[in-house]
């Protein structure tokens, strides 16, 4: 990737993309600040087992994705704006009821509306880069550009947390309140530019009621996404993939805490901003090497180094402070690898009038995370931490394979036929 044409294309971003950039930044600051940690508080809080603090968690997280799913689609027929500021509001609730809940059952509540919250933001926001960036090449690196600033809060969050002393106290979460607030007010300030100068794309009416044809019901949408085969290995694949990274976010936390490891608040914030370090300085780069290669190529490099890091994992000495951070370095190099990639991989395949039912299908991946916290605490429970991150290890090698065999799978003709039509348009 020329430097030259980056800084170019970066110039066109529209200043709702910077609001994007710049809400992303705080929003995932002020979250990291607290949730990473809050096994940590039900462990403390009800001595919870390793397995229900992993049931709650995932209880969570799967009721979130087909929520998601469900809400994604619908923003393809009302619309961007009203659902981020649904999204929004209910960010700023949940998160408020966060920070006082005080039993079992209101943070199981609680936890599920956040994990909503979370699940629906990040599908409607890689959906609306596509409605507001028509050029390929500039929406590509306007969804680099939003990992990565996502990945500047993950550092910074952390780290300042552990610096004004808030680190697991869960009044902090009032902090990701009144940044949601703040990025609402910047998001109306956004979109009301963009209405003045954007009349490609109605954001309001995405996609545009002027071509009724484009509009699509559930019942439409999942006969689609059942149709295509690559889309459903896809998803199967980073199922997987995002249940071996949810490891690190409850049952690695949990292995730690439980084993009684030295410096745990000081290990945990320190895996978190490597993690989150060596994504910033080297997704760009790491961009630039692999530019010239296929998309599924550079994932499955990417899944290379995903499976020596669990393996990395499962071998370091609990006391070795060092080679934990080690194993999170070569995992945060396959995860700037993949992740960008991935949401640049779904808006490659996804005709314009479906995209918010496709990213909306990704939020599936979350099912992932939702057993994570479950079957890594199974496996912590009745094993250990080294069996963990063994099947860890496994799982990686499925995805692998299962990467092998997607570039060779059909899909609707219909589709196939539908992003011919839409490319020849954009080229002519």
């Amino acid at each position: 990737m020329n430097s030259d044409i980056s800084i170019s294309r970066i110039k066109q971003f529209p200043p709702l993309m910077w609001i994007m950039l710049f809400g992303s930044f705080i929003t995932r600051g002020s979250f990291y600040m607290v949730w990473p940690f809050l096994a940590v508080i039900l462990y403390k809080k009800f001595a919870l087992s390793a397995t229900e603090v992993g049931s709650v968690l995932s209880l969570a997280a799967v009721i979130s994705v087909f929520v998601s799913f469900v809400g994604s689609t619908l923003s393809d027929k009302l619309g961007r704006k009203p659902m981020m500021y649904a999204t929004g509001v209910l960010y700023i609730v949940s998160f408020s009821l966060l920070a006082i809940a005080d039993t079992i059952l209101m943070f199981t509540i609680v936890i599920t509306l956040c994990s909503i919250a979370t699940s629906l933001w990040r599908p409607l926001a890689s959906a609306l880069i596509g409605d507001i960036i028509p050029e390929k090449a500039t929406r590509e690196l306007a969804m680099q550009s939003l990992y990565f600033a996502v990945n500047v809060g993950c550092a910074v969050g952390p780290m300042l947390g552990v610096w004004l002393g808030l680190t697991g106290e869960q009044s902090s979460f009032f902090i990701t309140v009144y940044a949601f607030a703040f990025l609402l007010v910047l998001l109306t300030l956004g979109f009301k530019h963009q209405d003045k100068i954007h009349t490609k794309v109605d954001i309001d009416n995405a996609p545009s009621p002027k071509t009724p044809e484009t509009k699509t019901g559930f019942k439409q949408t999942f006969s689609v996404l059942v149709q295509d085969k690559l889309l459903q290995c896809l998803i199967l694949a980073n199922i997987l993939c995002f249940f071996i990274y949810g490891q690190m976010d409850s049952s690695l936390v949990q292995y730690l805490t439980r084993a009684g490891a030295n410096n745990l608040l000081e290990l945990i914030s320190s895996m978190i901003f490597t993690n989150a370090l060596v994504i910033i300085t080297c997704q760009f780069l790491l961009l630039k090497l692999m530019a010239s290669r296929p998309i599924l190529v550079r994932i499955r490099f990417g899944l290379v180094l995903l499976i020596i890091s669990q393996i990395w994992f499962a071998f370091n000495p609990l006391t070795f402070f060092a080679g934990w951070l080690g194993a999170v370095v070569i995992m945060s190099l396959a995860e700037a690898i993949l992740f960008p990639t991935m949401s640049v991989h779904v808006d490659r395949i996804a005709p314009t009038n479906l995209r918010g039912a496709y990213f909306g299908a990704t939020a599936f991946y979350d099912l992932g995370y939702a057993l994570a916290p479950i079957g890594g605490g199974l496996l912590l429970d009745m094993y250990d931490g080294r069996t963990l991150f063994l099947v860890c290890s496994a799982i990686a090698v499925v995805v692998f394979l299962l990467y092998l065999i997607m570039d060779k799978l059909k899909r609707p003709a219909f589709i196939t036929e539908q992003l011919a039509t839409e490319q020849t348009a954009k080229t002519a």
